[in-house]
């Protein structure tokens, strides 16, 4: 999402007017502004499955329906205007349809550089608040997903990235690098080991650990050497340390799933856990192989 693909993919934000949906667009045209890449104000207007030609159920005006999704995004796009606009000029295209939100933005997912929706209630409660939107898009985009939740964010708080050497890993670390540096922000690198199944000194593994920490971030210092990072090995469950360290933070990015992941799975774990426990702003990475 940082170094590779084409620069003029756009992000691609899901609207709908709720309040967790214009704070995701403003997270959004921020993001795009920051990288001087198009921003793509999208709103689905789902049709209830029981309408249609000879079915019961209540008449809905297509029309209507689709005036109101214009409304929608005309009202964004004046507000990613203002957003967007002080940081650097770019493109905002708007776009209303008729069908599934989770299938239209998976769609778009294929071809974007970011998808990014809103997410809903906090704490203990967005297991069960986060919404199935952003739940679904979190598993099946194209490309990497940022989940932005109601509550207000640091401004100056850290970057946080979870390392554990995987594919999704090495991405995690490549979009937390180059997030930090726009955002001029300190950067809580952070790789939990544990001794289940290991019959080795908690010394050596602390040590194993600290090299694949190292290994994952090897050349970043360089190019990048305006990033203060800090380097957080500890011996832990890797969502409950990611989590740990990322309050507070700004932005948390962890890979879609790590080392024990497999070809199809669609979201693993940690990010699982870390989805719904963070407070703050998430990406989830994947592998730039999926772009």
């Amino acid at each position: 999402m940082t170094t590779p693909g084409t620069p003029k993919q756009p992000v691609v934000v899901g609207v709908d007017g709720s309040e967790q949906s214009r704070r995701a667009l403003r997270w959004a045209a921020e993001f795009a502004a920051r990288h001087r890449v198009p921003l793509q104000l999208v709103y689905a207007a789902e049709v209830p499955v029981d309408y249609g030609p000879g079915m019961a159920g209540p008449l809905y005006d297509l029309e209507a329906l689709r005036k109101h999704g214009e409304s929608v995004v005309d009202a964004a796009a004046v507000e990613a205007t203002e957003v967007s606009t002080p940081i650097a000029e770019i493109t905002i295209s708007t776009d209303a349809v008729l069908g599934s939100a989770v299938q239209v933005l998976r769609l778009r997912s294929e071809s974007a550089r970011l998808v990014v929706v809103g997410s809903r209630g906090r704490g203990a409660f967005r297991r069960t608040l986060l919404g199935s939107v952003s739940t679904s898009i979190a598993r099946h985009a194209g490309c990497p997903v940022a989940v932005i939740p109601e509550s207000e964010t640091p401004p100056d708080g850290p970057v946080v990235v979870g390392v554990d050497g995987s594919p999704c890993s090495v991405e995690a670390v490549a979009i937390a690098f180059d997030e930090a540096a726009r955002r001029g922000a300190r950067l809580i690198a952070v790789h939990a080991w544990s001794e289940f199944y290991r019959y080795e000194a908690r010394s050596t593994m602390q040590t194993e650990a600290e090299a694949v920490l190292a290994e994952g971030l090897a050349g970043y210092a360089e190019k990048y050497p305006e990033v203060s990072v800090e380097r957080n090995v500890v011996e832990d469950r890797p969502a409950k340390a990611i989590l740990a360290a990322g309050a507070g933070a700004q932005l948390i990015v962890v890979g879609s799933h790590g080392r024990g992941g497999f070809v199809g799975m669609t979201l693993g774990s940690v990010a699982q856990t870390v989805l719904h426990g963070a407070e703050g702003p998430l990406i989830i990475a994947r592998p730039t192989t999926n772009h």
